[in-house]
């Protein structure tokens, strides 16, 4: 399913208008029909409205084409048996004067002549209590920024009214492009997706203001939107047999042995981190490599040994620290050698001149290679890392919203406000696969194509899920997936695995990193 910005979806439309001949006004008449077959829905779900005389639902119409597509969903509700008022918020003068906006004014013409009741705010006061609920057609994909007056109170008031909204194509105030809310915006029971996703929708804070999204076609056909270059899907199911041409189960066949689904280095874990590289390798098997081995600090071998029998452990000279300070990067070289996957970071920590033993493992293996937490936490304040010599072999970087932070040197929040457009740029600039971590985990790949991932639930912010992750990684790039292949699946099985974790729980809040390997 493809996810676009609001300037893809603007050229998109005057493709299919200018190019293809589809008229505007049958494009909003598709829209405002698919808006109120999805407010009809919404009362049958809603078992307490289904009665006729409770059908009493209010249009918010803006005089742009959102309010155009409102103003025909209006015609359809009432067509349908709804008593349907609409709220304009400009004299119908102010419409006549913008020579673009015709199809929504042909629009209001045809509804008012048809005789559906209006008010115009702020002049008429609304009594909310009269109604059921409320269709959302102020403010759409082009609009810019915090919404001005007269808007701006009327989202107030219908947003304070607790009645159930339901917004066409993207809530007033949210920005379809990066998902930011801007104050004040609608916030919706339902969101009416019109043709494709906007990108907004699927990020926070945007996916919260929308509330429950449905995707509807308008007449746009979908093979457009690859023809105009569209590069953010989002994941689900079908995407991974129709782009990848895989299998969610890995199917394995019968003459297959150890050695045929790889050989996976982690390299993890101090004494105060130990657990990291045991979860890391741990998700590794379960993800069904058929061989890890986790190098770590000589001085935890023996409290490690036996804690996960399959593991093979690999004691590196430390000086009796038990932590990375004192050991030597040849070390780690020689022993990634002929490994089908490297993974560096969990509970690596941080040490003196950890920038050029990590670079020296950078430039010298072959294999690709997955880093987490410290390694990340190591290019960021790497000065030189712009110079380190290019990798013919896969690389992804799996940062959280923090790391992301430090490796563009920004604040967190500057990244949770476009983490679509900061994946996308980091991985073309870098030439590596990049994981955003969080709700709705962002893959971008080094082409800058985007997958949006929604598996997962809050239980998973939990202590070492990232580790699990990581070590999921490194088994499917030591299967031969693709990067990219690898980034895409692991973040989804990874996320739908916590999602059968957590429906056993009577708490969200329970949820541990182990209990998302159990359920792999």
């Amino acid at each position: 399913m493809y996810i676009v910005t609001a300037e893809e979806m603007r050229n998109l439309d005057h493709h299919v208008i200018d190019v293809i001949g589809i008229s505007a006004i049958v494009l909003m008449e598709n829209a405002g029909r698919a808006v109120a077959h999805e407010v009809q829905a919404f009362c049958e779900r809603k078992s307490y409205r289904v009665q006729a005389e409770q059908r009493r639902w209010l249009v918010l119409v803006g005089k742009g084409n959102n309010g155009g597509d409102g103003l025909v969903a209006a015609r359809h509700l009432s067509e349908a048996g709804f008593e349907v008022t609409l709220v304009l918020t400009e004299v119908l003068a102010e419409w006549t004067d913008v020579t673009w906006k015709t199809d929504a004014l042909l629009q209001l013409e045809i509804v008012i002549r048809l005789g559906i009741p209006t008010l115009l705010y702020p002049l008429q006061s609304i009594d909310w209590q009269r109604y059921d609920g409320i269709v959302d057609g102020l403010l759409g994909t082009g609009n810019k920024g915090a919404p001005r007056e007269p808007y701006a109170s009327l989202i107030d008031e219908a947003n304070a009214s607790g009645l159930p909204i339901v917004a066409i194509d993207i809530p007033s105030g949210l920005d379809a492009s990066t998902g930011a809310v801007y104050e004040p915006c609608i916030h919706a029971s339902l969101t009416v997706a019109l043709a494709f996703l906007k990108c907004g929708l699927v990020q926070y804070p945007g996916a919260e203001a929308a509330g429950a999204v449905v995707v509807r076609p308008i007449g746009i056909p979908e093979r457009y939107a690859k023809q105009q270059g569209i590069q953010t899907f989002l994941l689900h199911e079908p995407l991974f047999k129709e782009r990848f041409d895989l299998d969610l189960t890995l199917p394995r066949k019968a003459d297959s042995n150890k050695g045929t689904y790889g050989h996976v280095l982690i390299v993890a874990g101090t004494r105060h981190m130990s657990g990291a590289g045991l979860l890391c390798s741990n998700a590794a098997l379960h993800t069904g490599c058929g061989l890890v081995s986790w190098a770590l600090p000589r001085k935890l071998l023996e409290p490690m040994m036996g804690r996960m029998p399959e593991i093979m452990l690999h004691g590196i000279a430390d000086k009796d620290r038990g932590d990375w300070a004192e050991t030597s990067s040849d070390e780690l070289i020689q022993l990634a050698d002929k490994k089908a996957a490297l993974v560096i970071g969990p509970g690596l920590g941080r040490f003196p001149q950890d920038d050029v033993w990590l670079r020296a493992i950078w430039e010298e293996t072959r294999c690709p290679l997955v880093l987490d937490a410290d390694a990340l936490n190591i290019i960021a304040d790497a000065t030189d890392f712009a110079s380190w010599q290019s990798r013919d072999t896969a690389v992804i970087l799996t940062p959280h919203p923090g790391e992301m932070a430090r490796l563009l040197d920004v604040s967190v929040h500057d990244v949770q406000r476009d983490r679509i457009g900061h994946a996308r740029r980091y991985a073309l600039q870098h030439g590596v696969t990049l994981v955003l971590k969080g709700t709705r985990t962002v893959c971008a790949n080094p082409e800058g194509v985007v997958y949006v991932n929604t598996t997962g639930n809050p239980g998973m912010a939990t202590a070492g899920a990232g580790d699990v992750l990581a070590g999921m990684l490194g088994s499917l790039l030591a299967q031969n997936l693709t990067a990219e292949q690898a980034a895409c699946l692991v973040v989804y099985l990874h996320g739908a695995a916590g999602d059968r974790a957590v429906a056993k729980r009577h708490s969200t809040g329970s949820l541990i990193a182990s209990d998302i390997t159990a359920e792999l």
